[in-house]
């Protein structure tokens, strides 16, 4: 029995299997970040945010982040988490945008949403994620790896 879960696990290892967990990691984590950013932009637009948003960021709780509130606030939380999403689920600059997302999870965490609630439901989900990008990198399904970057 022992061999035949050995063998088994032999088989769904490997580069291949580890590239495509990597892929959905990176998809999934860059999709958070993406859609979190487009929501904020007015339709059809990549560059210009709402009304709301920018009201959004002069407001409890997003006002509560020293240094980066209000309409600063919105379009450099915006354009980062755009840049990061993009980054990520084509696997450019891996690991550090996977680093980016830290910083991001910790700001949120600490000055936006500092409950326990939002730390177990939704940081430490980014925060796993970001490790394992960070650890292991884009894969072999990745711009980085294409171009033999060797951050990524």
């Amino acid at each position: 029995m022992s061999n035949l879960i050995q063998n088994t696990f032999e088989k769904i290892s490997g580069p291949v299997p580890e590239s495509i967990a990597l892929l959905l990691a990176r998809l999934g984590l860059g999709g958070v970040f993406y859609r979190s950013a487009t929501s904020r932009m007015e339709e059809g637009s990549w560059t210009q945010l709402s009304e709301n948003a920018i009201y959004q960021f002069s407001e409890e709780p997003f006002n509560q982040v020293p240094v980066i509130n209000g309409e600063f606030g919105a379009y450099f939380t915006s354009y980062t988490e755009l840049l990061i999403g993009i980054a990520l689920m084509l696997g450019i600059a891996t690991r550090f945008s996977a680093f980016a997302v830290l910083g991001m999870a910790a700001v949120i965490q600490i000055f936006v949403f500092p409950s326990f609630a939002h730390l177990w439901a939704t940081v430490t989900v980014w925060v796993a994620l970001a490790l394992i990008l960070i650890i292991r990198g884009g894969g072999m399904l990745s711009i980085d790896k294409l171009i033999g970057h060797k951050l990524g």
